[in-house]
């Protein structure tokens, strides 16, 4: 989860990579450094922001043409300036930025210190560098050489960038299990986590496979893998805008984010939903479409906000497709025994791609025959490349590290493909699925007429902003909408919160509520109208605060609850797309008045690419 950049080629290296930090700030922002050659290899790094690191090397010699930089979030080893990467090695010859775990780090430092090694931080990062030098030392062996026999000793995932003071043309980048993509420019090269620190500069990327090892020169790319085969750099063209991934104006990038899921929605939407023709398509789901037409049964495996998604889809595909679905935490399905079958369907979700347990689910699915199909948002992450098929998101770099246009995204593409499944199987009468498809197309205007409920939702969250805990309850496709918000709530703002099906609210939750308990209620007209109106008069006559999104007209809900969103009406199983506006931004404007980095919120990072 980590943040790395690097650099070599003709212009000063540090400013390419303290830019470049900053751009990934959103993978982890406990600490930062950079290492940089200039005769002596020279390692800065400062607990806190980039901006500290940026103050602390002011006055330091940080000319240089070669250097790599890292922004951490801790994982090993508490987050102060020494625990910070890069780390040296033992002679301070080499140096190393390190995302991921090395599982095996404690006997693999146990056996470097009874030779005499001395460590300075907690962190795995900096025994793996020492071990590096270590077997070259040992074996007499080139660099490149000795990164690809540690590489096959240790256990874990890593995506490593390494600089050497022997060999100062030169880095070494090598992954497993945590992304790395390298920018190919003239006379020079780039290496990052992810895309966005390079697009500044050059459109065309390699993705760098698992155990993969690349050498970068100024004139030269060269892969092989860890067996020492040499690979062919497979070079893509970056389909991401500059303007995508600045703030344009806005104070956060998660209101942007909020601000612009009419044009993300309709983006997931282009050339997919054409309501006139009556045509409806996903180009990535082709091949293996009969697999998901004639399926027994669909496993999603996902986490946090995608897992969300899931339990919208797995109500759409029931719904339309008339297809039992199981949805799984990820992290929990890969370390039990699950029951997958050859020709299993499994549904992959994850913004970033990257995301570690999702990664390991997909490979263990796999492994027993089943067939994968990824969603996912950036082009050439690791699970759209593990996936036998999928469809990607097109909703464009998010950068808040609280997912907002992502799931609405996920939820788009989960309900195009619910729908071209149902439709397949005959479940969808052809009027209801005409009327399916203009229901989508007329979804972002609904989205953009919820967002103008930006300053009404702003003076709501004023009044609770204090709130020690909320409630958010909502039932059939808004209940997963209520843990959405619940969700959002928390990871932001801090404030304790829970999503339940309202109708769990008495057999536990109930307890809680007094005067003092905000209660959310996800109440749009659905099958189960009248029953959740009952939950909220159980909520009043024990006297919580009443918060409604109810349909627009709606008349006796506005009546018993204290505070009112009408969002506009669509067909039940999208609504989801735009009930959850109001709480994205009730949790945006909370933990703004309450002083939170709602960008960055603490002991978070973006993208979770370790266990």
């Amino acid at each position: 989860m980590c943040g790395i950049v690097a650099y070599i080629g003709y212009r000063e290296a540090c400013p390419i990579i303290i830019k470049g930090l900053k751009r990934l700030e959103y993978r982890g922002y406990d600490s930062a450094g950079v290492a940089l050659l200039n005769g002596s290899l020279n390692v800065y790094k400062k607990k806190g922001k980039v901006t500290e690191l940026e103050d602390f090397i002011k006055d330091k010699n940080v000319h240089s043409t070669i250097g790599i930089g890292h922004t951490r979030w801790a994982t090993h080893g508490e987050p102060n300036d020494v625990n910070a990467h890069p780390h040296y090695s033992s002679s301070k010859g080499l140096a190393i930025i390190h995302n991921g775990i090395i599982e095996n780090y404690a006997s693999l430092k146990t056996d470097l210190q009874m030779r005499g090694h001395k460590f300075l931080s907690e962190t795995d990062s900096e025994v793996f560098i020492h071990f590096i030098e270590d077997i070259q030392k040992h074996n007499q062996c080139s660099l490149e050489e000795a990164v690809r026999l540690a590489l096959t000793k240790v256990v874990g995932a890593y995506a490593i960038v390494i600089i050497s003071k022997e060999n100062p043309g030169q880095l070494i980048a090598a992954r497993k299990g945590s992304p790395l993509v390298i920018g190919i420019g003239k006379g020079e090269y780039y290496v990052a986590s992810d895309a966005t620190p390079i697009i500044e500069y050059t459109d065309e990327v390699v993705y760098l496979n698992d155990h993969e090892i690349a050498v970068i020169s100024r004139s030269n790319l060269a892969i092989k893998n860890i067996e020492d085969v040499p690979m062919t750099p497979y070079i893509q063209k970056l389909d991401m805008e500059l303007d995508s991934i600045e703030k344009s104006g806005y104070d956060h990038f998660m209101l942007k984010e909020i601000m612009e899921q009419p044009k993300s929605i309709t983006d997931c939407m282009r050339g997919r939903v054409i309501s006139q023709k009556a045509h409806l398509n996903l180009g990535g789901i082709q091949q293996y479409a009969n697999k998901l037409v004639n399926a027994e049964r669909i496993i999603i495996v996902a986490c946090g906000t995608s897992w969300h998604a899931g339990l919208v889809a797995e109500y759409l595909f029931e719904d339309l497709a008339r297809i039992p679905v199981e949805v799984e935490y990820a992290s929990e399905f890969r370390y039990r025994n699950p029951v997958i079958k050859e020709g299993d369907v499994v549904i992959a979700i994850s913004q970033s791609g990257e995301t570690a347990d999702t990664l390991a689910a997909i490979e263990l699915a796999k492994s027993k025959g089943a067939i994968i199909f990824g969603v996912c948002n950036v082009v050439g992450s690791s699970i759209a490349r593990a996936s036998h098929e999928g469809a990607y998101l097109h909703a464009g770099p998010e950068i808040g590290v609280a997912s907002t246009k992502a799931f609405t995204a996920q939820v788009t593409v989960l309900a195009i493909m619910a729908t071209i499944v149902g439709h397949r199987k005959g479940n969808i009468t052809e009027s209801k699925y005409r009327e399916l498809l203009v229901d989508l197309e007329n979804i972002p205007g609904k989205v953009e007429k919820a967002l103008q409920l930006n300053d009404k939702i702003k003076e709501i969250g004023n009044i609770f902003k204090d709130a020690r805990n909320f409630l958010y309850l909502g039932r059939g496709y808004n209940f997963p909408v209520a843990l959405e918000g619940a969700l959002k709530l928390k990871e932001i703002s801090y404030i304790h919160a829970e999503g339940y099906p309202a109708a769990e609210m008495k057999h536990g939750p109930i307890a809680l509520i007094d005067e003092q308990m905000p209660v959310v209620f996800i109440a749009t007209k659905d099958n189960s109208y009248e029953k959740i109106i009952s939950n909220i008069q159980e909520v009043r006559a024990r006297k919580g605060r009443v918060i409604a999104v109810v349909t627009e007209g709606e008349e006796l809900i506005t009546k018993m609850a204290e505070f009112v969103i009408e969002v506009p009406s669509t067909n039940e199983v999208l609504m989801p797309l735009i009930s959850v506006i109001p709480l994205q931004l009730l949790s945006y404007h909370i933990a703004v008045m309450r002083g939170c980095n709602v960008d960055q919120p603490r002991n978070l990072a973006k993208s979770v690419t370790v266990e």
